[in-house]
């Protein structure tokens, strides 16, 4: 691929961040000190790849296994962490203020994606909706109904099928007949694509190939980037309950982490002193990241109805009255 090595290196250690954040979330939610988390474990080249040919004034709009995006793009991990805590201010970030926080419904962001493309057309902005979500997502009505108002209306948008294989314990052959996922854009009227999501330099250059054509008001696209769910669902879930281990096992060649090293070792540019001090670097930060998000004081409970409307209905607005002062 056209990277540069350097560009690689940029790649892999976001990779890497985003795994070890991953793990240090999981044993956050084991402990008690986190809400469910969907881990991204095995499909992080997808996440980063394609953020990483974003521009900062594109919009990302996130699945919710899409931590490796969202940090690429700025967002802190104590912010994350925040959110996954069950605090709404995880999702006001500090760097990318544009961007969407994560959408946990399967597939409601699309729509909201075709919305953002279109403000983008409407007020001739060079700027385009870049929206993540699952194979689950491209079964549910609102993904198609995105996919068909942003072709209809040649929209700035980019939409990426992280095809993991399974939506929560349905495999992708159970959810459809078509012949690819990427086959779902011929109704919609725009490209379709697949390739291997877990080639991260591919995946950098066929997002930015759809970029440029949603920049140069060509219309939308749809990448479908083929990968695979390591982990469980969430931490709510036991995948083993419907999927075999030797399944899982044959997937860790393809592990996008270690190709990535290898070609970065193949080419003389990484080694053992490289990987240990990037290691240490990152669990560091985690640390520290780990701590703002426990020192960060708790939220009153009345603050549970300042997040959903601009302006409570009356019954509403009446309860959160009736809150004691200490509560408030």
């Amino acid at each position: 691929m056209a990277q540069s090595t350097d560009a690689l290196i940029g790649l892999y250690r976001a990779m890497c961040l985003t795994r070890a954040f991953d793990a240090k979330a999981i044993a956050l939610q084991r402990t008690g000190r986190l809400g469910t988390f969907a881990s991204s474990l095995g499909q992080e080249a997808v996440s980063v790849g394609v953020a990483a040919a974003m521009r900062p004034e594109d919009v990302l709009l996130p699945s919710f296994r899409d931590h490796g995006a969202m940090l690429w793009r700025g967002v802190d991990m104590a912010e994350s962490l925040l959110y996954w805590g069950g605090d709404e201010r995880g999702s006001d970030f500090a760097g990318p203020r544009q961007d969407f926080p994560v959408s946990v419904p399967v597939g409601t962001h699309a729509p909201h994606a075709a919305g953002v493309a279109l403000a983008f057309k409407l007020r001739r902005e060079p700027r385009v909706a870049v929206c993540l979500f699952g194979d689950g997502a491209t079964s549910k009505g609102d993904v198609a109904e995105a996919l068909n108002i942003a072709g209809v209306w040649r929209l700035p948008a980019v939409f990426v099928v992280c095809n993991n294989r399974w939506a929560i314990s349905t495999p992708v052959e159970r959810q459809t007949a078509a012949e690819t996922l990427a086959r779902k854009a011929d109704a919609a009227g725009m490209p379709g694509e697949r390739i291997d999501g877990n080639d991260v330099e591919l995946v950098v250059e066929t997002a930015a190939r759809a970029l440029a054509r949603a920049r140069d008001g060509q219309g939308p696209s749809l990448i479908e980037a083929l990968t695979y769910r390591m982990g469980d669902h969430t931490t709510a879930d036991d995948a083993r309950r419907y999927r075999d281990d030797a399944e899982v096992s044959r997937q860790w060649a393809q592990d996008p982490i270690a190709r990535t090293r290898r070609r970065l070792v193949d080419l003389g540019a990484w080694g053992k002193a490289q990987e240990e001090g990037m290691l240490a670097e990152h669990a560091a930060a985690i640390e520290r990241a780990v701590e703002r998000y426990a020192a960060t004081p708790a939220q009153p409970p009345v603050t549970l109805f300042d997040y959903t409307y601009a302006n409570l209905p009356a019954e509403l607005a009446e309860q959160r009255a009736a809150f004691r002062p200490e509560d408030a």
